[in-house]
């Protein structure tokens, strides 16, 4: 769960307060509009009011220093000094949004140039004068290092303008998110399968969290404690929750459903956020007999927000926590085969599948072999729900940086491969060929998250306030 606390401060100049009568009070129910608006997003605001002196920056940038605010939106209500400004951001070391917003479309030229009173017509003019500042406030943050973003618009009747903010809440409370994601890494990398082995310790210096490293081991222990009651209900919830297909038999959904029961106690345990996994299994009766029968289990707890990748991909999980960060889904998925008939691409994966984004009921079926592994059991075959869908890669480049690569397309209807496994048709609006010589330029690993939605607007906020790179490929 995110834990997000925003920021919120207005700047004004005290000079102006005894000069033009009612203007502090009237900017002060602006800000107390802003603060609304963002409150209806997310309801963690800090909101240190007018800020309109040095002194009080210094104070203002030593509270959110306190508070432990993730991002801050600085509104600007009128003109103030860029020294009002700096020693809030210097002290919070946080991202901040500009917001240069107009109470008003435009100001009523008529009724404003009817005022007889010149001290008046100043203060009114002073009330609209938000954009004035805005230069100067930039030009420092830029000569002192300070990253920032901008939000042009007006307070009121600026679908645009609150669409945007509600992006950069979203992206900062993803990033928050992922700042406290217990992401879980069970067995070991996929032998010889070279483009996904990972550097922990750029997951950390990139997205924060904590990376628990669990033996199957302990799976396969837990598992053994599992009561015939808890299987029992299991099984229930799996017929609840799946199509179960007449060949699966009750020995097969009984061991999937031992499996899944001791999954949730372990995720339970280590209070994990999301988790990548792979294990031969050979050698261990116990540990093979968990690992072939996982797949029901873990894709239960895709659905439920703690997404679960395959053959050890962790920059794959890292990408589907996001995506289900995002509210968007985020199930595990890779080329399958390319329909040049249709101009689609066929992507799915075998193993568990994010059931709460598939196009109808996930169907269960029994595999006599899990292709490329070892053992046979349970798997899940769906296809992501038809429209917007997004495509997201966590890519680690040479050197070690990571970035952020993504796509928009839409999930089509048509025929699949019903080789139970997830399998969707995917069209982009460059082409089936140009996606796919794009895409792979960039260097990705084979597997990437699938979720809802066309969101890559979002995306590209959190890789700013990750200082991440991100390139959108379509």
């Amino acid at each position: 769960m995110s834990k997000l606390k925003i920021g919120l401060f207005g700047i004004g100049l005290d000079t102006y307060w005894a000069q033009f009568e009612g203007l502090k009070e009237r900017l002060e129910g602006y800000l107390k509009i802003v603060e609304d608006k963002i409150s209806a997003i997310h309801p963690g605001v800090l909101n240190l009011g007018l800020i309109d002196n040095a002194e009080k920056a210094f104070a203002a940038g030593s509270t959110f220093r306190k508070e432990d605010v993730d991002i801050i939106f600085l509104y600007v209500s009128t003109y103030a000094l860029s020294s009002t400004v700096l020693p809030v951001v210097q002290r919070a070391k946080v991202p901040v949004i500009i917001l240069n917003l107009s109470p008003d479309a435009a100001i009523d030229y008529t009724s404003f140039n009817k005022m007889t009173d010149r001290t008046k017509m100043t203060g009114e003019w002073l009330a609209y004068c938000s954009a004035c500042p805005v230069p100067e406030i930039a030009n420092v943050f830029n000569r002192t290092g300070i990253k920032f973003h901008q939000i042009t618009g007006m307070l009121h009747e600026d679908k645009e303008c609150w669409d945007e903010v509600f992006e950069w809440v979203e992206a900062a409370k993803v990033a928050n998110t992922m700042a406290y994601n217990r992401l879980g890494c069970m067995g070991h990398c996929y032998s010889g399968m070279l483009d996904i082995y990972s550097d922990l310790t750029q997951q950390y210096a990139h997205f924060g969290g904590h990376v628990e490293l669990i033996e199957v081991d302990e799976l396969a222990g837990i598992r053994k404690e599992v009561s015939p009651e808890e299987i029992k209900k299991r099984v229930l919830h799996f017929r609840e929750t799946f199509d179960v297909q007449p060949e699966c038999s009750e020995t097969e959904l009984e061991r999937a459903a031992k499996t899944s029961v001791a999954l949730d106690k372990l995720v339970e345990k280590y209070k994990l956020g999301s988790m990548a996994y792979y294990y031969k299994g050979t050698g261990s009766i116990d540990n093979e007999d968990t690992i072939s029968s996982i797949i029901l289990g873990n894709s239960l707890l895709t659905a439920r927000n703690i997404p679960v990748a395959g053959e050890y991909e962790i920059k794959n999980a890292q990408a589907m926590k996001i995506m289900d960060s995002f509210g968007a889904g985020g199930s595990f998925t890779e080329y399958y085969a390319m329909d040049f008939r249709e101009d689609v691409v066929l992507m799915g994966h075998d193993g568990p599948g994010h059931i709460a984004i598939a196009e109808g009921k996930t169907k269960v079926r029994p595999l006599g072999v899990y292709h490329g592994k070892v053992g046979n059991g349970l798997s899940v075959e769906m296809s992501v729900k038809n429209g917007p869908v997004t495509l997201l890669s966590v890519v680690e480049q040479k050197g070690g940086k990571l970035m952020l690569l993504v796509a928009e397309g839409e999930s089509v209807a048509g025929p699949i491969l019903e080789i139970g496994n997830t399998n969707s048709r995917y069209k982009f609006r460059i082409g089936a060929r140009r996606f796919v010589n794009d895409w792979n330029s960039h260097g990705p690993a084979h597997h990437c998250a699938v979720g809802l939605g066309h969101i890559s607007t979002r995306i590209e906020k959190l890789g700013s306030l990750l200082n991440m790179d991100v390139i959108k490929v379509c």
